[in-house]
């Protein structure tokens, strides 16, 4: 008897044990750590001329005692309370100057200890460059002289990151910047005991807005906000510095192509509850460049009034900015529909401008749909972007403010990338500032990606603004996939790219168009050789409802089909919605592109005998007055059978061991499949969202809520169908997600489903992460538990 019960008493343990698995950080095999922890290949900014290229040597992994620091998450942002900056951020480590003409490089003395650098930027003349600097307690601000090749700190007042980059030059030496407007003494202390509950109302207004994540959710939280949010601003003059206006929290900060105004964004109370702190109530204001106020342009009411639809927009004001290629011209838009895109009349959108003084308000434009860019080209020219998320169209206009004429110069459907003419490219006006350039009279310059039947092939070209005729001036040729990233010289035209191809490492040229030649500037090395060797092809197939399909398909090194026969299969996706089938069929992305992997990457497992499709397809289509979602089940299947068809064909793969995974709406994929098919031996999902019913103002591309279509939301949810998930699935998630719709709890949700009806699930919740996961350990045992979960259920034969 006392056997018997001792024996019982070891099997609870183990079995209490087995359930919760609390173990310590593991690492995966060698092959995928040392892909995963190489260095990171430096980022490089080069000034307009081209005469000097600023090279950024980049941190890897931040290891998690950087992740398990203070942080205080209010109003949808993340706060290091002890800098008044980011809690978590990438961070440039060093910095180089090359000189492109010699390509002698150059160290750079003075530099700060342990140096954390971002927000980097070129003054006008571009003989020097700012950046900030992250330490302990501070944020300061450095400057980096070309000429000397040294860095000198400018600030005596700490910098205010909070609300984001708010710092810019105003001449070639002098910097506007937000500074921190009280010490960390003063910050408001916590009560032991609230004074009374929390509470929240509305009157009657509709107010429907996404499950956004980080909220202020107390009055302690409204008194940290402003706190740490308020900054005053200083006009910083090779380090004399100068406080300009009063303290207040900026939005936005903006100097005037004539840096004699700033354009500023303050926000006001009330704080929401419901929104983040970008879309809170504020104030528009003009003031001269010490601060003094012109004039007030706009109340601008909270967020949380903005009309629910894709298309629908808040009644009030919005996209103040200068007008780039005018001294000091300020450009917005208002809503002629009260921000009702569904009202019938015939133009819903207005831009209007005002000019110094700033008394009189001009029209500029009306248009039919919601206008997303102003581009001003020179007086008699400016190019409006305009468009519908929910038509999928979107138009370039040409209009002549002089005499109003209007001329569409491009419609098109935004899901139709063969047809994409690409986007103008700017170059420095007489202002310093970028604006969309025009060449002899009536040309433009579109780079874009170049989509085709033969896969991404980007291109430059010339767009006549009068006949519409576009004029090819340079592509990518095969077998290399190479893209414009700045041009030099329009007249000479020499340009910059970063080019590779399947067996070359990207790397920056100068590229002469006239004479046909080309010139390395970098020559950066392969960051993980454990890759050669693999290969890479681009597979095409077709679902049972004839659309075509594509994947990336990668095999191990040395792999023969005839000799080896058929690989376990990873596959690795994230479903895409299009109202057009043959939009959905089209080919993106490059076969020529070179393999590299990053830390939340399926491409790991090649090292370790898995054949691997990246990049599959699962296009959602929902023609006419069908919606995608209408049928999301029954096409989640056509790809998958179809995909697992296509490397089944090919002998290359296994399609009894075949296991899929995806991360944030491609985990929600995950989890819908093994629910609804039998056609995985295991699934592996990332930082998902499994009940739709927690999202029910609309989710992804899903514009009706759930008391329009609650059988979409029911149906389409894996938590609706847990009990029918006996396939394996391996659940991961950040404690800390902050992303739209994606909290823990989902997860936490559908693995205590599962588990209350038997099946075989994994749940690890990982310290301190957000949507995407950042520190050193974290990753590394996320890569472990999936291999773990792959060897164990999809490998074996």
């Amino acid at each position: 008897m006392n056997k018997t019960i001792i024996l019982l008493l070891i099997n609870f343990i183990s079995l209490k044990v087995f359930a919760q698995d609390a173990i310590e950080y593991k690492t995966p095999p060698k092959e995928i750590y040392d892909l995963v922890m190489a260095r990171p290949t430096p980022t490089i900014d080069i000034d307009s001329k081209g005469n000097w290229m600023l090279i950024m040597e980049r941190s890897s992994m931040p290891g998690i005692e950087e992740l398990a620091q203070p942080e205080l998450r209010i109003a949808g942002i993340r706060i290091n309370p002890n800098n008044f900056g980011p809690s978590r951020a990438a961070y440039i480590l060093n910095f180089k100057l090359k000189n492109i003409k010699t390509g002698a490089e150059f160290s750079i003395s003075d530099l700060p200890q342990n140096l954390k650098a971002g927000n980097v930027k070129w003054n006008p003349d571009e003989n020097k460059v700012a950046f900030t600097n992250s330490s302990l307690k501070n944020i300061d601000l450095y400057v980096i002289d070309v000429s000397t090749k040294k860095a000198a700190k400018w600030n005596k007042n700490s910098v205010n990151v909070v609300m984001g980059n708010n710092y810019d030059w105003i001449d070639n030496n002098s910097i506007l910047y937000s500074a921190v407007s009280k010490p960390l003494s003063m910050v408001p202390a916590k009560l032991l005991a609230p004074k009374g509950p929390i509470i929240q109302e509305n009157l009657g207004k509709v107010a429907a807005s996404p499950t956004y994540q980080d909220l202020i959710k107390s009055p302690y939280d409204e008194l940290l906000f402003e706190f740490y949010a308020t900054a005053q601003l200083i006009k910083n003059s090779n380090g004399t510095e100068t406080k300009i206006g009063s303290p207040a929290i900026y939005n936005d900060i903006n100097i005037s192509p004539d840096r004699k105004y700033l354009l500023l964004q303050k926000i006001t109370k009330p704080f929401s509850y419901l929104v983040t702190a970008g879309s809170f109530p504020a104030t528009v204001i003009i003031t001269d460049i010490n601060g003094k106020e012109i004039k007030a342009l706009a109340k601008i009411p909270s967020g949380e009034l903005t009309p629910r639809g894709f298309d629908n927009v808040l009644d009030a004001p919005r996209n103040y900015n200068w007008k780039q290629d005018e001294a000091a011209t300020i450009v917005w838009i208002e809503p002629l529909d009260s921000g009702l895109i569904n009202k019938k009349m015939d133009y819903h959108d207005a831009a209007y401008t005002l000019s110094a003084p700033f008394t009189n308000r001009k029209e500029l434009i009306k248009t039919a749909m919601r206008i997303y860019s102003i581009s001003g080209v020179n007086d008699n020219l400016v190019l409006v972007t305009e468009g519908s998320r929910v038509k999928h169209r979107v138009k370039l206009n040409k209009l002549n403010p002089a005499t109003g004429s209007i001329d569409v110069l491009i419609d098109r459907s935004t899901d139709d990338a063969y047809n994409d003419p690409g986007t103008p490219v700017t170059d420095k006006n007489k202002f310093g500032r970028y604006s969309v350039k025009l060449i002899n009279g009536s040309e433009i310059w579109m780079r874009g990606a170049g989509s085709s039947d033969k896969g991404d092939l980007p291109f430059l070209s010339s767009f006549d603004i009068n006949t519409k005729k576009s004029n090819i001036l340079w592509r990518s040729a095969e077998p290399y996939y190479e893209s414009v990233t700045d041009i030099l010289d329009f007249e000479k035209m020499l340009v910059i790219t970063n080019k590779q191809s399947q067996t070359e490492q990207p790397n920056y040229f100068i590229r002469d168009l006239k004479n046909n030649t080309v010139n390395a500037i970098t020559d950066f090395p392969d960051p993980q050789p454990g890759l050669k060797g693999i290969t890479k092809q681009k597979v095409r197939y077709k679902r049972k409802d004839g659309v075509d399909l594509t994947a990336d398909l990668y095999l191990p090194k040395g792999y023969d089909a005839k000799r080896d026969g058929p690989l376990p299969v990873f596959m690795w996706a994230y479903p895409r919605e299009f109202k057009s089938a043959a939009d959905a069929a089209q080919i993106r992305g490059s076969k020529y592109t070179f393999t590299r992997v990053n830390s939340g990457s399926a491409l790991f497992w090649v090292t370790q005998g898995y054949a691997i499709m990246d990049n599959t397809d699962f296009p959602i289509v929902g023609e006419g007055d069908k919606q995608p979602n209408d049928n999301f089940i029954e096409q989640l299947k056509w790809n998958a059978e179809a995909a697992i068809d296509k490397v089944s064909e090919m002998g290359v793969g296994d399609r009894n061991r075949v296991a899929v995974g995806g991360h944030s709406y491609g985990a929600f994929m995950t989890a819908n499949l093994l629910a609804h098919t039998k056609l995985f031996k295991a699934g592996i999902a990332r930082s998902g969202a499994y009940n739709r019913t927690l999202t029910p103002f609309g989710f992804q591309n899903e514009e009706r809520t759930y008391w329009q279509a609650p059988e979409v939301y029911f149906n389409m949810s894996p938590f609706s169908n847990a009990d029918k998930i006996k396939t394996p699935l391996l659940m991961l998630h950040g404690e800390a997600d902050n992303n739209t719709g994606t909290f823990p709890i989902q997860s936490e949700r559908l693995f205590n489903a599962i588990k209350g009806h038997g099946g075989t699930v994994r749940f690890v919740q990982l310290p301190f992460e957000s949507h995407g996961y950042a520190a050193k350990e974290n990753i590394l045992h996320m890569l472990w538990e999936m291999n773990e979960w792959l060897n164990k259920y999809v490998k074996p034969k």
